[in-house]
């Protein structure tokens, strides 16, 4: 199965509850995650919350992140809180 972001949720900051189509979510905050010269304008939470769904988290200026790494970070949050 391909994964793929289905829904959303801006939650202040950095942080963002995504659901996926295997049914997985949670939130993760992607402070830690914004370095490079792509990502460093959505160092800015109003930029940041600009993102929209398409499969994966994407941003008008180009910016996105795979969607199985997303997947990843909601799956080991989730497994800590256990």
């Amino acid at each position: 199965m391909l994964i793929h972001v289905v829904e959303a949720s801006y939650r202040g900051g950095h942080r963002v509850w995504l659901k996926f189509n295997d049914g997985l979510e949670g939130e993760v905050d992607l402070s830690a995650e914004l370095w490079g010269e792509v990502f460093q304008p959505l160092q800015d939470p109003a930029c940041f919350a600009s993102f929209r769904v398409d499969g994966t988290l994407t941003w008008p200026n180009g910016a996105d992140f795979a969607p199985e790494f997303l997947h990843d970070l909601v799956r080991d949050i989730n497994r800590t809180r256990v």
